[in-house]
């Protein structure tokens, strides 16, 4: 699924009244997909590098990967159908056995947060990408508006 894909990151995270606003994009066009209000902290916290006192979900996660010698190769946003966004986690598992590669149908909030802990790359699918609203004229007065404070 790597051909037909554009990179992309989180770009700036807002919160809003449904939750928290993660703008996802590059330098050609950022869209909105909207959070619940954990995923948002958790999501923040990976990127400020906090961790909490005891693991939470993503943090078991993140073990157990490490314990059987997984590692995220890389997410992808895919599809919006029905106000919902789709995505899926590529694993890989590499051994003496040999690689295997496991994609994973997930919550593009979950394969963001474990992409942002390990530093992973992010796609979204160049006919999702094609099909958002850019937003990054909002974004920018979102952070022109935070200077200004």
């Amino acid at each position: 699924m790597k051909h037909g894909v554009v990179p992309v990151q989180i770009r700036g995270l807002w919160p809003n009244q449904s939750g928290c606003a993660l703008f996802i994009g590059n330098e050609d066009k950022v869209f909105i997909i909207n959070v619940d209000p954990w995923m948002g902290k958790t999501i923040s916290d990976f990127i400020h590098q906090r961790v909490p006192e005891r693991p939470l979900t993503h943090h078991l996660m993140l073990s157990i990967f490490k314990g059987f010698g997984i590692s995220v190769e890389r997410i992808v946003i895919t599809e919006l159908k029905n106000q919902t966004f789709y995505a899926r986690l590529i694993l890989q598992q590499e051994n003496e056995l040999g690689r295997k590669l496991v994609e994973v149908d997930a919550r593009p909030s979950d394969c963001l947060a474990l992409a942002v802990a390990l530093k992973a790359p992010m796609y979204v699918t160049r006919s999702l990408f094609d099909q958002m609203e850019d937003m990054s004229e909002h974004l920018q007065r979102i952070n022109d508006q935070e200077e200004l404070e």
